[in-house]
């Protein structure tokens, strides 16, 4: 997802009397990180170090290895997407924060997410999610958990806290570079499967994962069921007005775009968020322009109604077929990542191809 997050220097004091609490009152759980292929899948062993029937947890995480010992019980999530797996499976009562927000609360969740604490609406700093004394941290970016981001793994987990980064933004991916990275493989709804299936292995709540899968598995058959969008060009732009940020092939659009059969403009790139020049933009000319609406105040032209306003007032813009005949579907920025929410993506984007005369 294309935005910044600064960290602000930790002072040391806070920071170790932060460690002796959480060393103190979490126990150590986490482990260095491990060589080989990035991944998800992980195996729980029997019950050992005094935790929960079904702990410690192991999961091989983006070539980290990861232990809890027992379910978490104050867990903080940097993200808006884990934070909407976790408020999903159940769990507000075992979070202590969240951060980083592009939109509104998923519809449904908006009890549980009141319980709890949002620490920032961006990117909060080391010391701030330290002072809630976590004893589990999940992440949606590997920006997040990195240099320049809220801290590397490393530092929470020298404190004893076990952290967590989703899969979806690690396996196949290549997130050494500047951007947001490059995928070397197509993305596909399996990897969100999973970071439901390992959170709720995490939190022992197999059950309730393999029922969140299950409806998001239906929700998406019942969308595509007869649609044909074979032909159909889509041009999804996230955000940012002077250089926009539009979706390469193999992200979470790439996910939507597969499964209606249509396909993207700019699907000759495999670079997750790579930002065109509006030459370009009107050059691929698509059918229908998927737009961010966020609510977050971050890039130029966050809100759908600014992305509108400006391709209607452009001159390089104005004169696109998509343009011209209003075919716009607002998405979500996090229907536009890789999260639970990419299916509303699908669902949406269905609707308006329909809607349209695009699709049967």
């Amino acid at each position: 997802m294309p935005f910044a997050r600064p960290l602000r220097p930790a002072r040391p004091a806070v920071l170790l009397l932060a460690g002796v609490l959480l060393l103190a009152g979490c126990g150590s759980s986490g482990s260095s990180g491990s060589s080989g292929s990035s991944g998800s899948a992980g195996s729980s062993g029997s019950t050992g170090k005094g935790g929960a029937a079904g702990h410690p947890v192991r999961l091989d995480n983006c070539g980290q290895e990861v232990e809890v010992d027992s379910p978490p019980q104050r867990a903080v999530s940097l993200n808006q997407g884990t934070t909407e797996i976790m408020l999903s499976l159940g769990l507000a009562d075992r979070m202590v924060g969240t951060a980083t927000w592009t939109d509104p609360v998923a519809e449904g969740l908006e009890k549980a997410n009141a319980k709890v604490k949002r620490l920032a609406d961006n990117a909060p700093s080391f010391e701030r999610v330290l002072d809630t004394e976590p004893d589990f941290v999940a992440a949606s970016f590997a920006s997040t958990l990195g240099k320049g981001g809220v801290a590397p793994r490393e530092q929470f987990e020298k404190l004893g806290v076990p952290t967590y980064l989703s899969p979806s933004d690690c396996v196949g991916k290549d997130n050494s570079g500047d951007g947001d990275g490059v995928r070397t493989e197509p993305l596909t709804m399996d990897a969100v499967y999973g970071e439901v299936r390992d959170l709720a292995k995490v939190f022992g709540v197999q059950e309730r994962g393999e029922r969140l899968v299950a409806g998001l598995k239906s929700r998406v058959t019942e969308a595509t069921a007869g649609l044909d969008a074979r032909g159909v060009t889509l041009m999804y732009w996230f955000a940012n007005s002077q250089s926009p940020y539009l979706a390469g092939c193999c992200g979470a659009p790439g996910i939507v775009t597969d499964a209606l059969g249509a396909k993207n403009a700019f699907d000759d790139t495999k670079e997750e968020w790579p930002q065109v020049n509006w030459e370009t933009v009107a050059d691929r000319d698509p059918d229908l322009l998927v737009i961010g609406d966020l609510t977050r105040e971050q890039q130029t032209a966050e809100t759908a109604a600014k992305k509108i306003e400006f391709l209607e007032s452009n001159p390089v813009t104005k004169n696109m077929t998509a343009v011209k005949k209003k075919r716009y579907v607002l998405l979500s920025g996090q229907a536009m990542n890789p999260t639970v929410r990419t299916v509303e993506g699908i669902e949406k984007v269905a609707a308006a191809l329909r809607s349209h005369g695009l699709a049967g």
